[in-house]
C-alpha cells in the first residue's frame, strides 16, 4: 500500500449529505438513509426476477452497485431533480461533476485498490448496465416512499414529486417493480401496528 487513504472516510460522510434541497421536510433524508433503501430495494427487484420471472440476476451485485450509486454525492451535494433536469446541457454538464468527483474519490485509494472500485463506482460493463435498470428502478421507489411519508406527516410540499415519481415507476417495462409495488409499496402506507399485527 502506497498512501494513507480517505476513501472510506469521505464513503462516511454520506450521513451529512441532506436530499430534497428544494423541498420543505419534515422528516430529514440524508444521503446515508436514500442508500440504504435503494441497497435493499435493488436487491429486492433481483430477488423478484429470479424468484417469479425467471431471470438470472446477480443478486449481490445489483445491491453493491446500489450501495455506491450515489457516492458521488459526497462531494457533488444532491442536486435536485428539477434542476438536474432542467435540460439536456445542464444533465450534461452535472454529468461531468459527477465524473469528477468520481475520479476525486478513486484518486483516494491506494493504487491496488483503485480498479475494483471504479468498477463498483462506474460499473459499466454489459452486465453492470443491465444491473443499474434495477438501481434506477429502486433509486425511484425509495424517492416514491420518501413522498408517501411526507405525504403522511400532511406535507403538501411532496404532492407533485409523488405524482412525477409515480409516473415514472409506472411507465418502466419491468415485470418486478410491478409485483414490488403491488405485494410490498402497500406496506408503506401502514403504520408499524398495522404492519406487525396483520
Amino acid at each position: 500500500m502506497d498512501q494513507n487513504s480517505n476513501f472510506f472516510a469521505m464513503l462516511s460522510r454520506m450521513k451529512y449529505v441532506n436530499r430534497w434541497g428544494l423541498m420543505r421536510n419534515t422528516i430529514p433524508e440524508s444521503l446515508s438513509d436514500h442508500t440504504m433503501d435503494v441497497v435493499i430495494i435493488a436487491h429486492a427487484l433481483a430477488v423478484i426476477a429470479n424468484l417469479y420471472f425467471g431471470k438470472e440476476i446477480d443478486e449481490n451485485r445489483t445491491a453493491l452497485l446500489a450501495a455506491f450509486h450515489d457516492a458521488p454525492e459526497i462531494l457533488t451535494g444532491d442536486m435536485p431533480t428539477p434542476v438536474k433536469y432542467y435540460d439536456p446541457q445542464v444533465r450534461q454538464s452535472y454529468a461531468k461533476v459527477e465524473e469528477a468527483a468520481t475520479e476525486k474519490m478513486l484518486d483516494a485509494l491506494p493504487s491496488e485498490m483503485k480498479e475494483h472500485y471504479r468498477d463498483l463506482m462506474k460499473g459499466d460493463s454489459e452486465e453492470d448496465l443491465l444491473l443499474h435498470r434495477y438501481v434506477k428502478a429502486a433509486d425511484k421507489i425509495s424517492a416514491l416512499i420518501k413522498c408517501i411519508e411526507e405525504e403522511q406527516m400532511g406535507n403538501r410540499d411532496f404532492i407533485r414529486a409523488k405524482e412525477a415519481t409515480q409516473k415514472i415507476i409506472d411507465g418502466l417495462d419491468m415485470p418486478e417493480v410491478k409485483f414490488f409495488m403491488e405485494h410490498f409499496m402497500p406496506g408503506y402506507y401502514r403504520t408499524l401496528d398495522e404492519q406487525t399485527l396483520r
